[in-house]
């Protein structure tokens, strides 16, 4: 279950960090509320999105990224039971 708090908007923010891409919260006509530069490694948030706009923008980023990430263990525990849940679902059926 997602958690709408700055403590966990800073922990998705490290985790982006961690795998070197460039975070920015920044102005702009973003029809999703992010834009993903992936040549560059930058991504680019709607500045003027709340905490919990911009908790679902990174989360789906991060879901958008998946394999691409390298997560150190508890960050994959927190990916696969609160950002991908209904991937682990799926890959039982």
């Amino acid at each position: 279950m997602i958690k709408y708090t700055a403590r966990y908007l800073k922990t998705l923010e490290d985790i982006l960090k961690n795998n070197h891409y460039e975070l920015r919260y920044e102005k702009g006509n973003f029809k999703s509320g992010f834009c993903i530069l992936e040549t560059k490694k930058v991504v680019v948030v709607n500045k003027f999105a709340g905490t919990e706009s911009r908790i679902n923008a990174l989360v789906e980023i991060i879901r958008v990224l998946g394999d691409k990430l390298e997560l150190d263990p508890e960050s994959k525990q927190l990916v696969i039971s609160e950002v991908m849940p209904e991937n682990e679902e799926n890959k039982s059926e």
